[in-house]
């Protein structure tokens, strides 16, 4: 889940269109992204992504970015 969080947050998905895409709550969403910010040590989305890019978590190269497979767990 956090994958497509992170691959939507990458390209500017609202919370609400992540929400309803992924059959969340705004809340739940915005939960995750804390977390992630959290693990990442980000201060903000724009901050999460570009230290997700930094580390090498998110494709180079590639629109719409994704994560790159060896960061998805089974």
């Amino acid at each position: 889940m956090d994958v497509r969080i992170l691959e939507g947050v990458a390209v500017g998905t609202s919370t609400a269109r992540l929400a309803a895409s992924l059959y969340l709550s705004r809340q739940g969403i915005e939960y995750r992204i804390g977390l992630m910010m959290r693990r990442f040590e980000a201060g903000n989305r724009p901050e999460l992504v570009s230290r997700a890019h930094s580390l090498g978590v998110l494709s180079v190269g590639a629109w719409p970015p994704r994560v790159l497979p060896e960061f998805v767990e089974s």
